[in-house]
């Protein structure tokens, strides 16, 4: 068989099948893919001491609501880019917010002072809503993936908020 022949062999037999196999495979985890960026309808994202989570923003209406040092709410209008929007999914999707429970740490009557974040992404056919509790004491990987997407979401907010410049 002449080298041509081989190649020609080695192509039908292996690449040939393999991407077959890939394309078979992959398309419908691609296509029916949960939290897709371009299914995203909005982000809810709340924050306080126990259940009084009075530092708030919503990116379907916009309404960013935070309580400074001097204990005055301050109620703005801040709405997301797009760009913002794909920053924040691609960091989830790195993080791997998808994966995690439902809640982190657990509710304890032992302080008034334990922070809580509610992190809450709405897609068209799907929602992942995750709570965090500051006094979690589980696997330290899963609270710095925790913490890593707030600080990615409390940034991104800052910067839209430093854009309206209201």
């Amino acid at each position: 068989m002449s080298s041509r022949g081989k190649k020609i062999f080695l192509a039908i037999t292996i690449i040939v099948p393999m991407i077959i196999y890939c394309y078979i495979y992959y398309k419908p985890i691609i296509q029916n893919a949960p939290f897709r960026k371009a299914d995203f309808v909005s982000m809810e994202y709340k924050w306080g001491l126990k259940d009084t989570l009075e530092n708030s923003y919503n990116s379907a209406t916009g309404e960013y609501q935070y309580v400074t040092s001097a204990d005055s709410t301050i109620r703005k209008k801040v709405f997301l880019k797009s760009d913002d929007i794909l920053y924040m999914h691609a960091k989830a999707n790195e993080i791997g917010l998808w994966n995690f429970p439902d809640t982190i740490g657990k509710k304890s009557p032992k302080s008034m002072a334990v922070p809580r974040y509610d992190i809450l992404f709405n897609y068209k056919k799907k929602s992942k809503h995750v709570i965090v509790y500051g006094d979690f004491d589980g696997n330290p990987k899963l609270l710095d993936a925790a913490v890593q997407m707030r600080k990615v979401i409390i940034e991104t907010l800052n910067q839209a908020e430093r854009r309206s410049g209201k």
